[in-house]
This record gives structure tokens, C-alpha cells and sequence, in this order.
């Protein structure tokens, strides 16, 4: 009984703080979809589908501000993520943990950009649209010069990411994976062997 609950330790504690299957499915913004979004596949763990889930809750969790967790539940549908995943991890920025993530997006975007943000006058803003990033200050054209290298730390941080969140969800679910088969491997053989004694059958 305790192995079985160890085994799915992780989806009862995603199951109790996501909604459900039907709840999500019901949100005006999924309801469309709907009928593709309750496929059972898209609600299971496993190589593939947890990767790829940890991914897009990262991603949607940088990218946007709200609603990330109907944006990660959209994407996960053609990519095949497991969805309660990916939802759950999208909760990586929240209200506790923005201003943190602003700040290191901020730190991140001026880095890239080499922008010095101390500079308030022409020499930061002549920097920054200077070139090929001309084509960005356009489109948040009248927005101060540090929001808008936040929110390009914040597009950094979502791609950057996701692609870590990828990795180390294979590398772990592997380890989990490898280090349950050799268990079940122990506990094949020790039964084998109390089978085979006389001694621990009499």
C-alpha cells in the first residue's frame, strides 16, 4: 500500500491543487476545445508527455502576466504535454514570486542588451535602438526603457526557460523511471529467493 501510494504521490498533490478535467474544460476561453482537451492522454504521465509539460508551464509562466494557466493547457493540446503538469508549473511566477522575477529579468534584459539603466537620457535609448533592435522599440513605442528591458528578460527567461525545464524533467523523470525499475528488480528477486528456500517456506 505504501508503494502505491509513493508511486502517485506526485499526481495526488497536482490533482488536489488543479481543477479538473471538466472544470477547465468548461472555461469560456477552452470550451471550444473541449473535446480534445478531456482526451485521457493529455491527463497521463509519462517520458514524454512530463517534459514536455514542464516546458510549456515554464514558457507560459515567463511569457505572460495572467492567464498562464489556459495559455500552458492550449499549447500542451498539439504538443501532447501532460496538462495538469504544465499548468501546475506555470505557477512559477505568481504574486509572491514576480517582483523577484522582474527584477531578475530586468538584471537579464540589460545585460543582453547592454544597456545601462542608470543612464535615464538619450545615450541609454540611442543604445538600445540602435540596429537590430530598432524593430523593438518600435513596437512598444511611448514604453519607458526599463519596462521594455524587462519584458525582453522576461521573453529571454521564457525561452531559456523552457528549454532547461525540458532537461531536467527528462534527467528526472529517468532517475524516478531507473531507480523504480530497480526496485521492483529487488523486490523480484528477494521474493525468488524466499520461494526457493526450503528453509523460508517451512
Amino acid at each position: 500500500m505504501s508503494e502505491r501510494r509513493s508511486k502517485t504521490a506526485l499526481a495526488d498533490w497536482i490533482r488536489l491543487r488543479m481543477p479538473t478535467r471538466e472544470q477547465m474544460a468548461q472555461n469560456k476561453y477552452l470550451r471550444p476545445i473541449a473535446h480534445r482537451f478531456l482526451t485521457p492522454e493529455l491527463w497521463r504521465f509519462t517520458r514524454r508527455s512530463v517534459p514536455r509539460g514542464v516546458a510549456l508551464g515554464v514558457f507560459a509562466g515567463f511569457i505572460i502576466p495572467v492567464g498562464q494557466i489556459f495559455l500552458a493547457a492550449f499549447m500542451a493540446l498539439p504538443a501532447r504535454a501532460n496538462v495538469p503538469l504544465s499548468a501546475l508549473v506555470t505557477f512559477i511566477t505568481n504574486p509572491f514570486t514576480f517582483p523577484f522575477w522582474a527584477l531578475v529579468a530586468n538584471k537579464l534584459g540589460a545585460f543582453i542588451l547592454k544597456v545601462d539603466l542608470a543612464a535615464t537620457g538619450g545615450a541609454a535609448q540611442e543604445e538600445i535602438a540602435s540596429g537590430r533592435w530598432a524593430w523593438f522599440i518600435e513596437m512598444f513605442e511611448g514604453v519607458g526603457v526599463t519596462v521594455l528591458v524587462t519584458i525582453f528578460g522576461f521573453i529571454v527567461l521564457a525561452i531559456v526557460g523552457a528549454s532547461l525545464g525540458y532537461l531536467v524533467a527528462s534527467v528526472v523523470w529517468r532517475f524516478v523511471v531507473a531507480r523504480k525499475r530497480k526496485k521492483r528488480l529487488r523486490l523480484g528477486t528477494a521474493q525468488t529467493e524466499r520461494l526457493s528456500d526450503p528453509d523460508a517456506r517451512s
